[in-house]
C-alpha cells in the first residue's frame, strides 16, 4: 500500500526524534545543548504537532528543519509503541525547558511570546530561580523579521519562543537561517507557565499521562479542538500508519 503524503511526513518526523532513554542520556543532551555554538533548534512534537503535520506542510517543513526533536506526551508514546519503537522518556518542554534555563545560568537569554503581564512575570521568576540574564522580552504576536531584529541586536545564547504552534517553528526556522548563534527553544505554553497565566497539573495526574485532561478542564475554549477533535485524528491517524507499515 502507498503511504499517503502525510503518513510520509509521520514517518520523517518519528525517524528525526531524539528517544532519550534515561536520565543520564537527558543529562547528556542537556549538556550538549547548553555548549551549542552554532544555531540549534531544538523542537518537541506531541499529537498536536503530528496533527498539523498530517495538514500543513509549512509547518512540517519547519518542523523537520529542527536540528533536535523531542517526543512529547503519551500520545506520541502509543505511537511509538504501535510503531514496534521503544518512546523512551516523556520529554516535554515543561519539565525540560526549566532545566535547560538552570543549565544557562548567568548567560544572555530572550523570552520571546506570550502577552503581558504573564510575560514580565517569566522574567521575573526566571532570573529569581534560575539566575539567567534575560537581555530581551518581547510579546509573541510580531512579524517574524521583528524577532530577527532582536536576536542581531541582543544576540542571546538562549531562545525561548512561547508562541504557540505553528508559528514558533515558522520564526525558529527563520532565525536559524539569520545565522545568529544561539538555542532556539520551541516553548509552546512554557511562557504562560512560567509566567502564571497556566498552572501545571498535580503530580499524580501528570504520572498518569493525563495533563491534557486537566489543562482541557482549565481552558476548555481554547482547547477544545486540540483535545476533543484532535487526539481522536491522532489516534486514528496512528491506526492509519500502523497498518500502512505492515
Amino acid at each position: 500500500m502507498r503511504a499517503l503524503a502525510w503518513q510520509h511526513n509521520w514517518q520523517t518526523i518519528v525517524q528525526k526524534l531524539r528517544v532519550v532513554n534515561d536520565s543520564a542520556d537527558e543529562q547528556r543532551l542537556m549538556d550538549a545543548l547548553s555548549r551549542t555554538e552554532v544555531t540549534t533548534v531544538l523542537g518537541f512534537v506531541n499529537a498536536h504537532a503530528m496533527n498539523l503535520v498530517a495538514g500543513n506542510a509549512d509547518y512540517y517543513d519547519a518542523l523537520s528543519a529542527a536540528d533536535v526533536l523531542l517526543r512529547d506526551g503519551s500520545g506520541m508514546a502509543i505511537l511509538f509503541r504501535r510503531l514496534g519503537l521503544e518512546p523512551g522518556l516523556n520529554m516535554n518542554g515543561t519539565d525540560f525547558i526549566p532545566k535547560l534555563l538552570a543549565a544557562f545560568k548567568g548567560r544572555r537569554v530572550a523570552f520571546w511570546g506570550t502577552e503581558e503581564p504573564f510575560l514580565a512575570n517569566a522574567v521575573r521568576r526566571s532570573e529569581a530561580v534560575y539566575a539567567v540574564n534575560v537581555v530581551s522580552a518581547h510579546h509573541g504576536f510580531d512579524e517574524v523579521e521583528a524577532y530577527i531584529n532582536l536576536a542581531r541586536q541582543f544576540q542571546p545564547e538562549l531562545v525561548v519562543l512561547g508562541m504557540g504552534m505553528p508559528k514558533q517553528e515558522a520564526v525558529a526556522a527563520r532565525l536559524a537561517d539569520s545565522g545568529v548563534p544561539c538555542l532556539i527553544v520551541c516553548g509552546g505554553a512554557i511562557l504562560d507557565f512560567l509566567g502564571g497565566k497556566v498552572t501545571r497539573a498535580p503530580q499524580w495526574v501528570r504520572r498518569l499521562g493525563c495533563e491534557w485532561v486537566f489543562r482541557l478542564i482549565s481552558e476548555p475554549k481554547r482547547l477544545f479542538s486540540r483535545y476533543v477533535v484532535g487526539n481522536p485524528m491522532f489516534l486514528l491517524r496512528s491506526l492509519i500508519c500502523k497498518d500502512a507499515g505492515r
